[in-house]
């Protein structure tokens, strides 16, 4: 297997995962150290959005980017909200609608590999994954200002309505995968 740009930056977001979580939970207390978990978890978001750009750019795509790069967003994101369920600044019912969405979502695109249908990314979800990036980046940061609390919130809650948005539009628009084949 070739490891082109792209796919090294999916790699690298994967090793990010635990250095993130890791720097997040044992200096929880630390604000220094938070900032300092939040620049990882910003600089893994940034090679989210490069390694897709740059394999449609450059016609880099891959079977390994294909599989990985989706694996490693869920990785990323899930990680990073398991940890700030455990910091206490994340509802857990909250955690729990996100990741069942991405298990749900995962089992439709799964059934439809098996019948050679393709379901790509919507805009949807491109929006939801944007949110709730943003949602982490700001909960990591945890800063005191009541402004910067209340963007917090606004952001967790657009995170949780576009999560189940684009639940909602992915079953809309790919119910027929889960039909039986005639």
């Amino acid at each position: 297997m070739k490891m082109n740009l792209p796919n090294k930056l999916t790699i690298l977001r994967v090793l990010l995962v635990p250095a993130f979580v890791v720097i997040l939970l044992v200096w929880r207390d630390d604000m220094v150290m938070r900032l300092v978990a939040d620049g990882v978890f910003i600089v893994a978001c940034i090679t989210d959005f490069l390694d897709g750009r740059i394999a449609r750019k450059y016609d880099l795509i891959t079977n390994f980017g294909k599989f990985m790069d989706p694996l490693a967003d869920k990785l990323l994101v899930c990680s990073a909200l398991i940890a700030l369920v455990e910091t206490r600044q994340l509802p857990a019912w909250i955690c729990i609608i996100i990741i069942a969405r991405e298990f749900i979502i995962s089992g439709f695109r799964l059934i439809a590999v098996e019948r050679g249908i393709v379901i790509a990314a919507s805009y949807w979800g491109k929006f939801k994954t944007t949110f709730q990036m943003l949602m982490v980046i700001c909960m990591v940061a945890n800063f005191q200002w009541l402004w910067f609390k209340y963007t917090t919130t606004v952001l967790m809650w657009i995170a949780l309505i576009l999560t189940i948005v684009s639940l909602i539009d992915y079953i809309v628009h790919n119910i027929q995968v889960l039909k039986e084949p005639e």
